[in-house]
């Protein structure tokens, strides 16, 4: 048996991130999701402890997959998404943190006040290409009173989707469809993050062990984008909101399909490494020009 120091030494040397090595470790040696970042802190305070020799065989196993590029949360089975501890596999793709900026911005949409409706209705909100419903489950895990729907084509993706919302206790509608298609509800927010990377995008090798169905859009990436803007707009109630995440070098292209399908207060919003990472508008009617911020 080798020590927990050395063993991570190990890891570091055939290109191991400290972190992932830690994670990986601790997921060889059986501990649970919810214990992490405890865990964590105790390896680093008992760095010299032998590790026992199965875990040791199954963390080389590991981190050969990590160094071959799979994702961390393929190995493990999990990732943390808004603070929420969710189940990933390979039928649907690992959610990034770049992401946790489209929620934070429809949970900011859907506090702003709105004019009185003459016939109030339920605040809903609908997550299109839900996945591992990452989004709608950390909308409604941090708004409970809204109606949260979600949806995708795969019906592989939404039994994830469904396991986790089992597994945090959360209730939401979970369909199977194509975007807005045979949908005839209406929303204050609608939600997307779809695939937008072109075909034969130099970034797709990096990306191959996830679906690829969930990855590119088109030769120039946008087919997804454009017709959820083209159809998003019947669906939202009057001053409702469509959220969209793209490619960091998509957002001028983006603003520009949201205006010509007449959004107003067309924005978009950066990511921590100040790159646009997602783009929004508002369906206010279509009485003026659009404007685009």
């Amino acid at each position: 048996m080798t020590s927990i120091a050395s063993t991570l030494a190990l890891a570091a040397a055939a290109g191991l991130q400290r972190l992932d090595a830690q994670l990986l470790l601790l997921h060889a040696m059986g501990t649970a999701p919810a214990d992490t970042a405890t865990r964590r802190a105790w390896l680093l305070a008992h760095d010299e402890e032998q590790v026992p020799a199965a875990a040791a065989t199954q963390f080389e196993h590991f981190v050969r997959r990590r160094v071959a590029g799979e994702p961390l949360g393929y190995i493990t089975g999990h990732k943390e998404f808004f603070g929420l501890d969710l189940r990933v596999d390979r039928r649907v793709l690992v959610p990034r943190p770049d992401t946790e900026l489209l929620v934070a911005w429809v949970l900011e949409v859907m506090t702003e006040s709105r004019p009185q409706e003459q016939v109030p209705r339920l605040r809903a909100v609908l997550d299109l290409g839900t996945g591992s419903g990452a989004i709608a489950l950390a909308v409604k895990h941090a708004r409970p009173d809204l109606q949260v729907d979600a949806v995708d084509a795969s019906a592989d993706a939404l039994e994830v989707a469904r396991a986790n919302a089992l597994d945090l206790g959360l209730v939401i509608r979970l369909s199977q469809g194509s975007w807005l298609a045979a949908n005839t509800a209406r929303y204050h927010c609608i939600v997307a993050n779809p695939p937008y990377v072109a075909a034969g995008d130099s970034h797709l090798a990096a990306l191959e062990h996830e679906p690829v169905q969930a990855l590119v859009a088109g030769e120039d990436g946008l087919d997804d984008i454009r017709a959820i803007i083209g159809t998003a707009a019947a669906h939202l109630h009057q001053d409702g909101w469509l959220l969209l995440e793209h490619g960091f070098e998509q957002a001028p292209d983006v603003r520009k399909l949201f205006a010509a399908s007449g959004y107003r207060q067309i924005t978009s919003r950066r990511d921590l490494g100040g790159h646009e990472r997602c783009t929004g508008g508002m369906v206010i009617g279509h009485d003026t020009a659009p404007m685009v911020k």
